[in-house]
């Protein structure tokens, strides 16, 4: 899972938005329409980086397909120490 997450939030171009729905959703959960108000993001944007994170493991929707909510899965709370080391990353490269 470690080298997955650093693929998916450094090695593309999307990595930095990814982070910010990550850091949004670590606060709470929310729904696409959410995220993208929140971020101040478009929404398809917003779908675009959710698909990516969950079809690596990432994140997990909870709820029904139109008011479905976003949460981080069991793997990637696992997992946090290395995700806030890419934040930091991330951080440090802006």
């Amino acid at each position: 899972m470690e080298g997955v997450l650093w693929y998916v939030l450094t090695g593309t171009r999307g990595g930095p938005n990814r982070v910010r729905l990550l850091r949004a959703l670590e606060e709470r959960r929310r729904n696409a329409n959410q995220l993208a108000e929140d971020l101040d993001l478009d929404y398809k944007t917003v779908r675009h980086h959710l698909d990516v994170l969950m079809e690596n493991g990432v994140v997990e929707t909870s709820g029904d397909d139109y008011g479905a909510v976003y949460l981080p899965t069991g793997r990637a709370r696992n997992n946090w120490e290395t995700i806030e080391d890419i934040m930091e990353q991330v951080d440090a490269d802006d």
